[in-house]
């Protein structure tokens, strides 16, 4: 556990994922989201609190890969939720459904039908006198 750390300390600059904890102090919730704010938004954000107007302020005004409320790091263990990170901590998600669509690729197929609607609706070329006439019908 790291007291009264400062922004130039390394363990402040880089992502930590060992068994290092700053301890950032703060005088009131806003000026910790705003912290938060100012920065890459991280892996995880973790909130500890009873009050749930303040959990929600602080959840809807910052952005991160995953969220624990009242624990660290269970949202990582919950096989059922993406985990991942957003900008520098990493992009897309795994787990879960997420993890299978983050994996997978959906390819989409068009076969155009024999009868092509959109060529007879008029809306492909060559087009008739029909179209120009109501083409410049349009435009007046």
């Amino acid at each position: 556990i790291l007291k009264n750390v400062t922004d130039d300390m390394k363990a402040m600059q880089e992502e930590i994922f060992g068994p290092v904890l700053p301890v950032k102090t703060y005088k009131s919730v806003g000026e910790a989201v705003d912290y938060i704010n100012a920065h890459d938004r991280p892996l995880g954000l973790y909130y500890f609190g009873e009050d749930s107007s303040e959990r929600e302020d602080v959840l809807t005004r910052t952005a991160s890969g995953g969220v624990t409320v009242n624990d660290v790091v269970l949202h990582v263990s919950m096989e059922d939720l993406p985990f991942g990170g957003t900008g520098p901590s990493g992009m897309g998600s795994y787990h879960g459904i997420e993890g299978f669509r983050e994996f997978s690729h959906a390819r989409s197929v068009y076969t155009q039908p024999k009868i092509d609607i959109a060529k007879l609706g008029g809306f492909k070329p060559p087009y008739g006198g029909a179209a120009a006439k109501a083409a410049r019908a349009l435009m007046k």
